[in-house]
């Protein structure tokens, strides 16, 4: 795609939206792509079948790993052979503030859409985010959190490609959805309204 005018105005391709490192996700890299999800996808089948939690399989294969590490190390030291090739593993002062300002932002914000919510002050704050605990829940009970996983990645390595090369298409059907949603929106605000009246004007004669 060039540089034509899309949805909302943007200006952009999904390529430079995304940024040009995430050429996997756009399908630009087929062999990487097709690679994760044939990895995923045998990973995922593997869980199913046998029955192992993530929890369980992570900690079988830590406990292998570091076995088998310990022999390796215990075995060059009595035959004078170089030990295992492991780096030194540390996080840096630097790494630890950034992940800390990262997760102190996300906490703002989501305590600061809470607090907005909580006092009315946002509705339309309020149905997005009625709206998507609601998927959550409903998406939480259908499935279990393997297969979200997995059906996640799909979505993410599927979307932007589709989005891509049927851009044109999807914005008018978008932008054709995104005016009748508005014009429900004000029809409802519209009645909201009068019955808000309605109500205050009971209140005053009680």
């Amino acid at each position: 795609m060039g540089t034509s005018v899309g949805f909302f105005g943007r200006q952009r391709s999904v390529h430079e939206i995304l940024g040009g490192g995430i050429d996997v996700m756009l399908w630009r890299r087929r062999d990487i792509t097709v690679g994760i999800l044939l990895g995923t996808l045998a990973a995922w089948v593997v869980f199913e079948r046998s029955g192992y939690t993530l929890l369980s399989f992570a900690s079988n294969v830590l406990l292998l790993l570091i076995s088998v590490l310990f022999v390796w190390a215990k075995a060059a030291t009595i035959l004078n052979r170089p030990p295992p090739p492991i780096p030194a593993m540390h996080l840096s002062e630097e790494a630890i503030n950034e992940v800390a300002v990262f997760v102190h932002s996300l906490s703002d914000m989501a305590l600061s859409t809470f607090h907005r919510i909580a006092l009315g002050k946002d509705l339309k704050l309020f149905y997005r985010v009625a709206i998507c605990l609601l998927l959550i829940s409903i998406i939480g009970s259908l499935t279990d959190f393997l297969t979200l996983g997995y059906t996640s990645l799909v979505i993410i390595l599927t979307i932007p490609a589709l989005y891509e090369k049927y851009e044109d298409c999807i914005d008018r059907y978008v932008q054709w959805a995104y005016t009748e949603l508005l014009m429900y929106e004000r029809v409802y605000a519209k009645y909201f309204s009068k019955a808000k009246n309605w109500i205050l004007e009971k209140k005053k004669l009680l």
